[in-house]
C-alpha cells in the first residue's frame, strides 16, 4: 500500500518576515495605510504596503421559502452597483455574531432566529489585513434597525435558480458574496445520494 506524499513539510518559520521599520502613511475612518520594511529569511530587506481594515462580517440569510437575501448597492471604488450579501464592520467591543445580527437588521430589516458561523477568511491578504466571518442565518423575522445615513441599499430575496442564473451570467462580482453563494448552493451536496 503506497502512502500519500507529505505536503508543505518545510520549516514554516523560515517564511516569516520580520518588521524592522514601519511608517504610517494614512489614517482614515475605514482603513489605515502603512509601509513596512521587512527582513526576509535570507536577510534581504523588502517593502510591504499594508492596508489595515477593521474586522467585518457577511451574512447569508435564508428565509422559510429557501430564498437568499441579497442586496444591491453602489460601490464607489468599483464604480458600479453590485449584488452582495449584507455585510459590515465589527464595531469596537462587539463580537462577530452580534455584528452580523446588527448589520443584517440595518441593511435589510430582517433579524435571524439562528445563526451559524460558516467560515473566516482574509479578503486579499497580499496587501490588506481585512478579516471576515461568514454567517448563515435562518428563521428570519422582520425587525429593522436604523440604517447608516450614507448607505442606499435595495434588498431582495432570490431563489436558488435565480442565484444560479446570476452566477452563470457573471452578475455577482463581490468575492465575499461569491464565497457565500457557492457554499449555500453546495451545502447539502454531501447528503445527496450519488447519481442524483
Amino acid at each position: 500500500m503506497s502512502r500519500a506524499p507529505e505536503v508543505w513539510t518545510d520549516d514554516l518559520q523560515k517564511m516569516v518576515e520580520e518588521c524592522v521599520e514601519s511608517r504610517r502613511v494614512y489614517d482614515g475612518r475605514v482603513v489605515n495605510l502603512r509601509v513596512d520594511s521587512v527582513r526576509l529569511s535570507g536577510g534581504r530587506i523588502a517593502k510591504r504596503e499594508v492596508v489595515e481594515h477593521r474586522p467585518a462580517v457577511v451574512v447569508l440569510a435564508e428565509n422559510d421559502a429557501k430564498q437568499i437575501l441579497l442586496i444591491r448597492q453602489f460601490r464607489y471604488p468599483a464604480g458600479e452597483v453590485l449584488i452582495e450579501l449584507p455585510a459590515g464592520i465589527v464595531e469596537d467591543g462587539e463580537d462577530f455574531a452580534s455584528a452580523a445580527v446588527r448589520e443584517l437588521q440595518e441593511e435589510t430589516g430582517w433579524k435571524p432566529g439562528s445563526m451559524t458561523k460558516v467560515a473566516e477568511f482574509y479578503t486579499s491578504p497580499g496587501f490588506c489585513g481585512e478579516f471576515l466571518a461568514l454567517f448563515y442565518a435562518e428563521g428570519l423575522v422582520e425587525e429593522k434597525l436604523p440604517a447608516d445615513d450614507d448607505e442606499f441599499i435595495i434588498p431582495k430575496f432570490a431563489s436558488a435558480e435565480e442565484v444560479e442564473r446570476l452566477l452563470e451570467e457573471g452578475a455577482v462580482r463581490d468575492c465575499k458574496t461569491l464565497l457565500g453563494l457557492f457554499w449555500w448552493l453546495n451545502k447539502d451536496c454531501r447528503k445527496k445520494p450519488a447519481g442524483r
